[in-house]
C-alpha cells in the first residue's frame, strides 16, 4: 500500500469512527423501551434526545397550530408589520422552549402556521405561544386617591340601585362596591367568594365614565392570601405606564425573590441602560409609593419603593411554580407580541401516524436498496460489492452528519436519502463503465482503473454540483418538507463524492498493488 493509499485509509477509518460516535446516541435513544425510558433520569434522557437524530412532525407526531393576529386595535403603521413581528417573537419563544426544528411560517395576511414536532405538553405550549406578555410598570394610587375613586364608584352604583336586594345592611345599599372589601388602603382585597359579585358590579354600564381619566382598576393574581383569607387584590393604578417590557435586557427564573415567601419562585429581571435610567428616576421620585408590575393587564406584584434603585434590577413574584416562572422568563426575554393572537386551528399528530410513516418509508427504502444491490452484484460482480459498501458508508455518513448538526429527518428527507442511494450507485456506474471502455480499448487493468476514475470524475463532479445547486435553492426558498428533502440530498451528495471517489478508488488501488500484474478485473 502506497503512502497515499495509507492516508486515504486513515481518513476513511477516522470518518467512520466519528460517524459511529455521533450515531450512538440515536441508536441508544430509539432502541430504549418505554419502561427503560421511564427508568432513566430525566437529565440523561433529555441529553440522549438532544443528541439523537431529530424526527419531524410527520414521523414522530406533535402539534400543528394556525394562529391569527388581531390587528384591529393597531394603527396603520403598526398593523402593517404586526404579523412579521409576531412571527419572529413566537419563533424566539419556541427556540427557548426547546422544540427541535420547529416550523414557523406566515400564511396569508394575518395567519401564522406553527409545527412543533414531538411536543407533548399541549397546554404549556399554547400558553407560551399565545401569551401577549405585555409588561408594564405602573404607579399605584395613594390611599387617599384610592378611597376617593371607590367613593365615586359607590355613589354612582347606589344612585342606580346596584345594592338593592343584596342585603339589609345599610352599607351594602349606600356603598355596594366597598361593602365587599376586606380592607381599603392602597388597594382593596376581595374574598374569593365575593369576587363574582364585585365583577358584576364593575360591569355596570357607565361605570367607566366615573373613573378619573388618568386612573384604572386592575386585578392582582388569583388566590392571594391576606389575614388567613383567600382572595384577590383590586388596585387603582395610574393609567399610563412609567416603563414597559421593552426596557428588559434579560429575565431568569429564580427562587427566593419574595421575602415573605422564600420558597416561592419568581422572575428576576435586568434592565437595559435606558431602562436602568428610567427605573432610577421613577423609584427616586416616588419613594413611599407602590410600583405595580403589570403583566397582560394583571398585577403580578406591587412592591413598595423604599429608596431610589439605580441598579436596574427588578423582580416579578406571585403564584408561580418552577415551570410557570421559567415560561414567563422565556416570553419576557423574547418580548411582547405586537397584537393579540388567537388559535383558529389545532391538530395533534399522533405517534401512530408517525410510526406508520416511518414503517412505509423504511419499507420503500429497503425495497429500492435491495433492487439496487441485486443489480450491482449481478452486473458488476466484485466491483458491485465495492459500490455497495460505498453506498452503505454513504448512508452511514449522511445520518451521522444529520445527528451531529442537529438536523431533523422528515418523510421528504427519507425520500432524499433514497435518491442519494441512487446517486451513489450512479456515480459508481459511471466509473465502472469508463473502466470497461478502457479495457475494451486494450488498456491494462491499472491504466483502465486510473483513466476510468480520472475521466469519470469531471462528469460526476458536474452532476453533483448541478444537483447540489438546485437543492440549495430548494433549501433557501422552500417550506418545511421541501427543506427536509433538500437538506438530506445536499448532505448525501457531499458524502457520495467522498465514498465514490476516495473510498472505492482506495479499494481498487489496494487490490491492484497486492496482486502485481493483473490480467482480469471483476467488473
Amino acid at each position: 500500500m502506497t503512502r497515499t493509499d495509507l492516508w486515504k485509509l486513515v481518513v476513511v477509518v477516522a470518518a467512520t469512527l466519528l460517524s459511529a460516535v455521533y450515531l450512538y446516541p440515536s441508536y441508544r435513544f430509539y432502541t430504549l423501551s418505554p419502561a427503560q425510558r421511564e427508568a432513566l433520569p430525566p437529565e440523561q434522557l433529555a441529553n440522549l434526545r438532544k443528541k439523537a437524530v431529530h424526527l419531524g412532525l410527520d414521523l414522530q407526531g406533535g402539534m400543528h397550530l394556525v394562529l391569527e393576529v388581531d390587528r384591529s386595535r393597531l394603527g396603520p403603521a403598526e398593523a402593517k408589520d404586526a404579523p412579521e413581528r409576531a412571527m419572529e417573537i413566537i419563533r424566539n419563544r419556541i427556540d427557548q422552549f426547546g422544540v427541535a426544528e420547529p416550523v414557523v411560517q406566515r400564511e396569508g395576511e394575518d395567519r401564522i402556521v406553527i409545527q412543533l414536532p414531538g411536543l407533548t405538553d399541549r397546554g404549556r405550549a399554547i400558553d407560551l405561544i399565545g401569551k401577549t406578555a405585555l409588561l408594564e410598570f405602573k404607579l399605584v394610587r395613594t390611599p387617599d386617591e384610592v378611597r376617593n375613586v371607590f367613593a365615586k364608584l359607590d355613589a354612582y352604583l347606589a344612585a342606580r340601585g346596584a345594592g338593592e336586594g343584596a342585603g339589609a345592611d345599610s352599607l351594602t345599599r349606600k356603598a355596594p362596591l366597598t361593602a365587599h372589601f376586606l380592607s381599603l388602603e392602597s388597594s382593596a382585597f376581595i374574598r374569593k367568594d365575593e369576587e363574582a359579585a364585585v365583577q358584576k358590579l364593575l360591569a355596570t354600564p357607565g361605570l367607566d365614565s366615573i373613573m378619573p381619566g388618568d386612573s384604572q382598576l386592575l386585578w392582582g393574581t388569583p388566590d392571594q392570601g391576606m389575614q388567613g383569607v383567600t382572595g384577590r387584590a383590586l388596585y387603582v393604578v395610574k393609567h399610563e405606564p412609567e416603563m414597559t417590557g421593552g426596557s428588559i435586557a434579560s429575565a431568569v427564573a429564580q427562587l427566593g425573590l419574595d421575602q415573605t415567601n422564600p420558597g416561592a419562585w419568581g422572575v428576576s429581571m435586568k434592565l437595559t441602560p435606558r431602562g436602568r435610567a428610567d427605573f432610577s428616576r421613577v423609584t427616586g421620585n416616588n419613594v413611599g409609593r407602590q410600583l405595580a408590575i403589570v403583566l397582560d393587564g394583571q398585577i403580578s406584584s406591587a412592591p413598595n419603593i423604599h429608596e431610589r434603585i439605580p441598579s436596574g434590577s427588578a423582580s416579578i413574584t406571585g403564584s408561580f411554580d418552577v415551570q410557570s416562572s421559567k415560561d414567563l422568563a422565556i416570553v419576557l426575554r423574547a418580548g411582547a407580541l405586537p397584537a393579540p393572537v388567537r388559535i383558529i386551528e389545532e391538530r395533534s399528530v399522533g405517534p401512530s401516524l408517525g410510526a406508520d410513516s416511518i414503517q412505509d418509508g423504511v419499507t420503500a427504502g429497503m425495497i429500492g436498496t435491495a433492487m439496487v444491490v441485486a443489480f450491482m452484484l449481478i452486473y458488476y460482480q466484485l466491483s458491485g460489492v465495492i459500490a455497495i459498501v460505498a453506498m452503505v458508508l454513504n448512508i452511514f455518513y449522511l445520518v451521522a452528519m444529520m445527528a451531529s448538526f442537529g438536523f431533523t429527518l422528515t418523510l421528504p428527507g427519507m425520500a432524499g436519502i433514497v435518491l442519494t442511494i441512487g446517486m451513489s450507485v450512479d456515480a459508481n456506474v459511471l466509473i465502472f463503465e469508463r473502466i470497461r471502455e478502457e479495457l475494451r480499448n486494450q488498456k491494462s487493468v491499472r491504466q483502465s482503473v486510473q483513466l476510468g476514475y480520472d475521466r469519470a470524475f469531471r462528469t460526476i463532479l458536474d452532476a453533483h454540483v448541478t444537483t447540489v445547486t438546485s437543492a440549495a435553492f430548494l433549501l433557501q426558498f422552500g417550506t418545511g418538507p421541501i427543506k427536509g428533502f433538500a437538506l438530506t440530498l445536499i448532505i448525501g451528495l457531499c458524502a457520495n463524492m467522498f465514498t465514490a471517489v476516495l473510498f472505492t478508488r482506495m479499494i481498487f488501488d489496494y487490490m491492484l498493488s497486492r496482486t502485481g500484474k493483473v490480467e482480469r478485473l471483476s467488473i
